[in-house]
């Protein structure tokens, strides 16, 4: 090929900026060359690390500071505040690019379908983490009106959950976290917050630090359960665990400390339980939500529980369901309703009868499901952009028909000519120079914030975004 390839990803989240990434060192490195567009929906990059991590996660920067690098290499270029499907269709994609890689991830929440969850006071729990994360396209305001507070799950997010909710927004000040969020948790009357799991304390789904970071908690107590803990005594599959896997091993240990002893009493003003050993059956309530009735399951020895018949309801006035991610379709493009993602095989996507479609592929979550850390994210990159490479030396790619331009700016041409307000990556820095701004000028309220400093202010409205990013960069840079 005598000029460059050129490729668009669809998702600038990790799994899109991996795969921009990969592609651009695979190919350089081959002695070829490449043009990269990064098309994504939001004005600011980074997908659900900036917009699906709890605030409190100081590790995240770490992520953050490596994508950023990726990004300001300079070889990878950002188109934001595009919507793939309605500013430019995805044949119109097609016909400008010798591939399309979709990295769309896994936005919505996966369906709990039990009686009464849709009743009022029933959330999902990746539209909170969207409000508290200060994603533009959620309401500023969330009605946290409830004292006592069920999240159904137990994975990491149903614990980020749990953990923003019951802490004090204090504690939460030294973080990005957007000033109607903070003005929302200050008038919150939480005193409760419930974590209910299908199964025992040896099989959830945390990570070790996210579980040592609840304890760590200020003015909140974290409360466990020693019926629990008896119910699931003499599982053969818990004890394999425990015989084979050391993060189990910190887990439990860290779970068992949390034990009291029988004359135990609160000294905090909020409370986090974790029950296990409960699977939700109903969402009660007349018109709004009043309770949770579960029944008690038992393991039965190769990881799964049963029912026992035994049913328990529990008061609360809110209930999140966090039981996981689910990707959204995109026009244009297939997509398997049923397993939420688009069909593939290795990160080619698939038509209806299994047949690949030429220079159309997947990489992340829309490719494999919401599962898996960061390390997974980046050997699914690698699979698709393997397998892109190699299509492309095979001459499997249909070229282009319509012409990049001299400068390859001809689909900036086309958004500016649709009245697309797109943001860049040079006006990704001037947001994000704006927002840390907004940290340095944070000045205390009184005395017991005194000691708090802040990095940086997450600004939420869209149309604010677009504006400082554009303000202030020269667009198509």
């Amino acid at each position: 090929m005598t000029r460059p390839l050129r490729v668009a990803i669809v998702g600038a989240g990790p799994a899109g900026i991996y795969a921009g990434n990969i592609l651009n060192r695979q190919l350089t490195e081959a002695g070829g060359e490449v043009a990269i567009d990064l098309f994504e929906s939001l004005p600011a990059p980074y997908g659900l690390i900036r917009y699906g991590v709890a605030p409190d996660h100081p590790r995240i920067k770490g992520i953050v500071n490596s994508l950023h690098e990726m990004l300001d290499a300079g070889t990878i270029r950002l188109i934001g505040n595009v919507e793939v499907g309605r500013d430019v269709t995805v044949d119109e994609l097609r016909e400008r690019y010798d591939a399309v890689v979709f990295a769309t991830g896994a936005l919505r929440d996966a369906p709990l379908d039990i009686p009464g969850i849709d009743l009022a006071g029933s959330y999902g729990a990746a539209d909170l983490v969207a409000w508290y994360d200060g994603h533009p396209d959620v309401p500023r305001e969330w009605p946290l009106e409830a004292e006592q507070i069920a999240v159904i799950g137990n994975g990491n997010v149903a614990l980020d959950v749990a953990r923003v909710l019951a802490k004090h927004p204090k504690d939460l000040l030294s973080t990005d976290i957007p000033a109607n969020v903070v003005a929302g948790l200050e008038a919150s009357p939480v005193t409760d917050v419930h974590v209910f799991g299908r199964r025992g304390p040896t099989h959830v789904k945390f990570t070790p630090i996210e579980l040592r970071e609840l304890g760590e908690v200020p003015d909140v107590d974290v409360i466990v359960y020693d019926d629990d803990f008896e119910r699931a005594a003499g599982d053969p599959h818990a004890d394999q665990l425990l015989a084979s896997n050391n993060q189990v091993k910190v887990m439990t240990r860290t779970l068992n400390g949390w034990r009291k002893p029988a004359d135990w009493e609160p000294t905090a003003s909020r409370r986090l339980h974790l029950h296990f050993l409960h699977a939700p059956v109903e969402v009660l309530g007349d018109g709004r939500v009043e309770g949770v009735r579960f029944e008690r399951t038992r393991p039965v020895g190769d990881g799964s529980v049963v029912g026992t018949g035994e049913f328990v309801d529990v008061p609360v006035q809110a209930v999140y369901r966090a039981v996981g991610y689910a990707s959204s379709p995109l026009p244009g493009v297939p997509f398997d309703e049923r397993a939420a993602v688009i069909p593939n095989g290795g990160g080619r996507v698939t038509d209806a009868t299994g047949a690949p479609l030429p220079g159309v592929y997947a990489t992340g979550w829309i490719k494999r499901g919401p599962v898996g850390l960061i390390g997974h994210t980046k050997g699914d990159a690698l699979e698709t952009i393997t397998n892109l490479l190699a299509d492309a030396s095979a001459g499997a790619l249909p070229a282009p028909v319509v012409s990049a331009g001299p400068d390859g700016d001809e689909v900036l041409e086309l958004l500016e000519a649709r009245g697309i307000r797109f943001t860049t990556w040079a006006g990704w820095l001037e947001l994000d120079a704006h927002e840390r701004g907004l940290g340095e000028a944070w000045e205390p309220v009184d005395a017991a914030h005194a000691d708090i400093v802040r990095e940086r202010v997450k600004v939420v409205p869209r149309d604010e975004q677009v504006e400082i990013s554009r303000a202030g960069a020269l667009v198509g840079s």
